[in-house]
């Protein structure tokens, strides 16, 4: 027993160094900084001359996140195919983490972008404009996770969402996975590592469908899995 819990440790132990939102094997750091990537999806969609559109949707977001503070935001993932993910977020144990997903969620960042790599037994993660594993939004937050000296009581059991990074612990911007299994390996390898967020709350088969579709050999879709929508609601 002990050998096989060292054996899946030692898989996921490999599988996690690419588990980054870029890769050091690929890329250098250079291109590992989100914030000399292009601007956000929303911004690209406002740049019709008007200056004064992203601080009205930061006045905006500001407004929304007063009106519901001390709710519970819930992220519904609704896919091409119609079919629905629903994660409940956990602002509790990581408040920038939730914070930046809300904000991005309703700017329309996430409308449109694919979940682009998929690793059976381990995660899918998606939520990169560029679709490569080495984009992100324009900023970057820190990593609330506890090897970065932030507490974070969320496992990373089955269902769970974290944020994909580069080496670097403040790295996260967009990119984002949900764990696909619960078990020693998996926990061992991202728990203290990565910012647990929130959890499926509905729509598991759906991410366990995603995680079936054919990928090539480097953990990419064949067909492009596609997210139609990210809508943030809230809950008492």
């Amino acid at each position: 027993m002990k050998i096989k819990k060292l054996f899946c440790f030692a898989i996921c132990l490999v599988i996690v160094f690419s588990l980054i939102a870029c890769s050091n094997s690929k890329k250098d750091d250079k291109k590992h900084d989100f914030t000399s990537k292009e601007t956000t999806t929303s911004s690209k969609e406002n740049s019709n001359g008007n200056e004064n559109t992203d601080k009205k949707t930061d006045k905006k977001d500001d407004e929304t996140m007063t009106e519901n503070t001390g709710k519970i935001p819930v992220a519904t993932i609704t896919m091409e195919n119609g079919k629905t993910i629903t994660i409940e977020l956990d602002p509790k144990n990581a408040p920038i983490t939730t914070e930046n997903f809300v904000k991005l969620a309703n700017e329309g960042f996430y409308d449109g972008l694919t979940f682009h790599r998929i690793v059976p037994g381990f995660v899918i993660q998606g939520g990169d404009p560029e679709g490569t594993g080495y984009g992100g939004s324009s900023q970057t937050i820190k990593g609330e996770f506890l090897e970065n000296g932030v507490a974070n009581n969320l496992k990373h059991t089955k269902g769970v969402i974290s944020m994909a990074r580069s080496m670097h612990p403040d790295s996260a911007s967009s990119q984002f996975f949900i764990v696909l299994e619960t078990s020693y390996g998996v926990s061992a390898s991202l728990d203290g590592k990565y910012a647990a967020f929130g959890v499926v709350t509905d729509g598991l088969d759906v991410v366990d469908e995603i995680a079936a579709v054919q990928t090539d050999e480097y953990d990419a879709p064949i067909q492009k899995v596609v997210m139609k929508s990210v809508k943030i609601s809230y809950k008492n």
